[in-house]
């Protein structure tokens, strides 16, 4: 089941709440409605990485949990915070690096979702638990530089 409460003016937050799931397509669609479709497919991709995360890594698949994603579009760009209800963690880097530093070697099955992260989005910050990540795609007026064609 998705939950949603939707802003009574543009710029506002909207929240949407759901259970811990893999199957996250309606959720993105939702997530997505209102983005330019020139950047569908690059900020989809970013979302359904930090969407998995906080489902498979911070909730532990447990349907018993809700990940809760407030977003809000602006004149200046579109935002998203992702919570979970897990214990947190703490990345690896502290985001001075080239994103393309975060890659694991290729032996890794895991672990490139935080380079995707930074490459797609202009801010992606977590807080102090780890357990809520913030993320900023900014727009320049007439201006689309989709990282995906």
């Amino acid at each position: 089941m998705i939950a949603i409460s939707l802003p009574a003016t543009r710029g506002s937050w909207s929240t949407m709440s759901f259970t811990s799931t893999l199957y996250l397509y309606p959720v993105l669609d939702l997530l997505l409605a209102k983005i330019p479709s020139q950047l569908q497919p690059e900020i989809r991709l970013g979302l359904q990485e930090a969407l998995v995360n906080a489902a498979k890594h911070g909730n532990k698949l447990d349907p018993s949990k809700t990940i809760v994603v407030q977003f809000a579009i602006t004149k200046d760009g579109y935002s998203w915070i992702i919570s979970d209800e897990g214990c947190g963690f703490s990345p690896d880097c502290d985001c001075i690096c080239q994103p393309t530093e975060l890659l694991p070697s290729e032996d890794y099955e895991s672990g490139r979702g935080l380079c995707l992260l930074h490459q797609i989005f202009d801010r992606v910050q977590w807080n102090r638990e780890g357990s809520e990540l913030r993320l900023c795609k900014q727009i320049r007026r007439g201006r689309f530089n989709p990282l995906l064609c």
